[in-house]
């Protein structure tokens, strides 16, 4: 199975086949209630987007890899490749900013990362992440891509934070926390800009 592995040799495991099929019945059930316009970041091969998009609704992925925003391209997902920390299109015009599959680690500073988000989204705007259970341990990690079969990536910085350190961070980006979710062994956390 494709998995992150950190520098000390931690196995984190990769939902790959997930993220290439359609969102499912939770996922669904997660975006009806998020007020549209929709920012999908690291939005992979753009399931979430594609599936908005074709209920009508207004919906962007980005992402920086050239790979998955190919793939997004192929499901006519509308997608940037871009990383969210560079100007994006609708900034502080976003109902929603979703960080699902873990996305929350990205680029190894949650408070950056949810402070951007912050940035992005209107007033009453609300950032969906995808958490670790809680008791988990919230910090900050190097990683890479293991395929199977033996390939590796380049090392990069990344994050993992837990659902009962979501709220903290959240906090510390500026950000009212709004709890968390148990859904299917899945947890959410949300926050909302004031």
């Amino acid at each position: 199975m494709t998995a992150l592995v950190t520098d000390a040799g931690e196995r984190i495991d990769l939902a790959v086949d997930r993220w290439r099929t359609d969102p499912d019945d939770l996922e669904r059930a997660l975006l009806a209630r998020v007020p549209d316009p929709v920012l999908d970041v690291g939005c992979g091969p753009g399931r979430i987007v594609a599936a908005l998009a074709a209920e009508g609704r207004i919906a962007l992925g980005v992402d920086p890899s050239p790979a998955a925003i190919d793939e997004a391209g192929r499901r006519r997902a509308p997608a940037l490749r871009r990383s969210v920390f560079d100007p994006l299109p609708g900034e502080r015009r976003w109902g929603t900013v979703l960080l699902l599959d873990g996305n929350v680690g990205i680029g190894g500073d949650p408070v950056a990362l949810l402070a951007r988000a912050a940035e992005l989204l209107r007033p009453g705007g609300v950032v969906v992440a995808e958490v670790d259970p809680p008791g988990t341990a919230t910090r900050a990690l190097t990683v890479r891509v293991e395929a199977p079969g033996g390939g590796a990536g380049p090392w990069f910085p990344w994050a993992r934070v837990s659902a009962d350190g979501f709220g903290e961070v959240a906090a510390r980006a500026g950000l009212q926390p709004g709890g968390t979710t148990l859904a299917a062994d899945r947890w959410f956390a949300l926050a909302v800009r004031a």
